[in-house]
């Protein structure tokens, strides 16, 4: 940005004219920029993914995400939905976005790129009839943004290495429809600033410490100190190189030192302990948590983590770090990939109910619930748990409702017992509470009709024995 612009941009808000678009297009993203820490520490995000806890959090969010399948649904009426297995987009987003890649490797990618970075971007390939055939994702930091002067958006690819064949140092211009962009947090919704580059000071100061550590320890381990010789020394450069030679390192910590000529050495800095080594780091890894939102026993910090809060963490991880990075995704699938006319009735959805499983007691506690009340069917509940679905005959896909639950004065009415000594005023309510009186009725009448046959039979049977004892004498 020159300085014109620069000036533009603190132009009274009632002055006339408007600034240049394409400035509002490059501000979030440059806006923070790598670079030296007030500690002095040189952060970038390759220096960034040295630290062992930045390393974890980032391998945390991008494996999480790719591990998750992602299917492209289709609406139905009235409010239904289904898997859209018959759209090109599908296989693309849940197996393979392009020849080289898995679904797997190419969002772990993705979810790299935008953790580092602030912004993924993916080139779109598409046929003639605007069908996407592939994405192949572009590295972040060879990446521009900028407007046409009418206002459109386009990208600029600066390909200084030999990923793009035989476009290797030059700049590839793309227009918006070909590129997948997927923001993160920015000011202008358009372009998002890099995590790592906003909080370069704190991560800096994680480096520093992480500096410090790696000096202490190759120095033997010893606070640095002063040699100091009765006389005048002649080359005192090589005193101290011997010095660090025979006693520096971790593995000559401790070493017994020989002084000659009356020369003594006093150490001048304070232990570790003293200036609080080991909490600085510890606060680092906490930092660095709170820049991802990432619970800290995730990254194997376990000090405050307990058996009976460790599964609701993981929960609230899914709820409130993954989850908007995922909403993230979909919205941009849907703005980047889908055709207009296709935005109304296909949508992307990562299905993260693997993550919400929770313990083997608890899953079946919700199937049982859920097939008591109806909400699904033992088959449904079968295919979470990757089992076999039951046959029509066993009533494998019935959604069934426990109907056992009545009132104590309406016990026993459904069997027809005791209607008949229930008077009208108690066969009205039945028949708003019960069993209709239809029913009832047809009741007495097989219970009629079964005695009735009794009494026949009876008769029959006194008959046939009367006729056997005549014959016998």
């Amino acid at each position: 940005m020159g300085l014109m612009s620069r000036l533009r941009m603190i132009r009274p808000r009632d002055a006339p004219g408007i600034p240049e678009v394409r400035d509002d297009v490059r501000d979030s993203g440059t806006l923070f920029v790598f670079g030296k820490a007030n500690s002095g520490e040189q952060v970038d995000e390759k220096s960034a993914m040295q630290i062992a806890t930045v390393y974890a959090c980032v391998r945390l969010l991008a494996e999480s995400a790719a591990q998750l399948p992602l299917h492209l649904y289709k609406m139905t009426e009235p409010d239904g939905q289904e898997k859209a297995g018959d759209h090109p987009l599908y296989k693309i987003l849940y197996r393979e976005p392009n020849p080289e890649m898995t679904s797997f490797s190419y969002w772990e990618a993705v979810m790299t790129h935008l953790l580092l970075w602030g912004n993924s971007y993916s080139q779109i390939i598409r046929d003639g009839k605007n069908t996407v055939l592939g994405l192949y994702p572009l590295l972040p930091e060879n990446v521009e943004i900028d407007r046409t002067d009418k206002g459109e958006l386009y990208y600029i690819y600066h390909a200084y290495t030999n990923e793009v064949p035989g476009e290797n140092n030059k700049d590839i211009t793309f227009r918006r429809d070909e590129i997948l962009h997927i923001p993160g947090l920015s000011f202008n919704g358009l372009v998002g600033f890099s995590p790592i580059a906003m909080m370069k000071n704190s991560l800096g100061t994680t480096m520093a410490v992480e500096r410090y550590g790696s000096a202490f320890f190759k120095n033997g381990a010893q606070p640095s100190g002063v040699l100091q010789h009765p006389g005048v020394l002649k080359d005192p450069q090589k005193i101290r190189d011997n010095w660090s030679a025979v006693y520096g390192g971790a593995g000559n910590a401790h070493r017994v030192a020989v002084l000659e000529e009356g020369m003594q050495y006093k150490p001048i800095s304070l232990p570790p302990e003293d200036s609080q080594f080991l909490s600085t780091r510890e606060f680092g890894v906490e930092e660095i948590c709170r820049i991802f939102r990432v619970p800290p026993h995730m990254v194997q910090d376990l000090k405050r983590a307990t058996f009976s809060n460790i599964e609701h963490q993981s929960i609230d991880f899914v709820v409130h770090t993954l989850d908007p990075w995922l909403v993230r995704i979909e919205k941009a699938i849907v703005k980047d990939l889908l055709l207009e006319e296709e935005k109304d009735r296909y949508f992307p959805k990562f299905n993260v109910d693997g993550l919400l499983r929770g313990d083997y007691k608890s899953r079946m506690d919700g199937y049982s619930v859920g097939i008591s009340t109806g909400i699904i069917s033992p088959n449904e509940a079968r295919k979470k748990e990757n089992m076999p679905p039951l046959t029509e005959a066993e009533g494998g896909d019935y959604h069934i409702v426990n109907g056992t639950f009545i009132k104590l004065q309406d016990v026993g009415r459904q069997y027809g017992v005791g209607l008949q000594e229930q008077t009208p005023n108690a066969v009205e309510e039945q028949q708003d509470t019960g069993l209709p009186h239809e029913e009832s009725s047809r009741a007495d009448e097989r219970d009629a009709e079964e005695e009735h046959g009794n009494k026949i039979h009876t008769q029959r049977h006194t008959q046939r024995k009367a006729g056997r004892r005549g014959g016998s004498q």
